[in-house]
């Protein structure tokens, strides 16, 4: 006959289990939030990049003042025009500030996963790497600063 009572032991056993298994997964949901919300926050700032690109080639005009040549607003700036492109300018640096600032608090959500991995006795971290890529920051734009990857004749880096 199979004895279907459990001892103390085994049921404080399985509790502890479920226990570190909801903590893990606490951990895993927080970094992953986090991620997201990163993520979010680089679309953001791609869209924003969109609508006026600097660094375009094809010398469209920028709804942020004067037209898109090699990495900087050019012809026909008016005070108005410099005003708008320098608040443009200030209002993309914020969101690249908020991006990195959530980028530093993505990189503690992961630091504490790997730390609650640890304390659990799981040593091998290879495929968190995979899972959670963290992206690189990204720089602040000055007026005159062209956009990474780009050289003075508005091509890619050379190799």
């Amino acid at each position: 006959m199979i004895n279907t009572k459990r001892s103390t032991q085994e049921i404080l056993q399985d509790e502890m289990l479920r226990e570190r298994a909801a903590v893990l997964a606490r951990a895993g949901e927080r970094l992953a939030e986090a991620l997201e919300k990163l993520q979010a926050l680089g679309c953001d700032i791609e869209s924003a990049m969109a609508a006026c690109p600097v660094g375009a080639e094809s010398g469209k005009p920028c709804p942020h003042g004067g037209f898109q040549t090699d990495g900087h607003a050019v012809g026909n700036v008016g005070i108005g025009e410099r005003d708008n492109r320098v608040r443009f300018l200030s209002e993309l640096n914020e969101k690249i500030r908020t991006y990195n600032l959530q980028r530093e608090y993505v990189r503690k959500r992961y630091y504490y996963l790997i730390v609650t991995r640890e304390a659990l006795g799981m040593i091998h971290h290879q495929r968190l790497e995979e899972i959670y890529r963290i992206p690189p920051k990204k720089r602040f734009l000055s007026e005159r600063r062209q956009l990474p990857g780009k050289t003075e004749s508005g091509e890619g880096p050379s190799t």
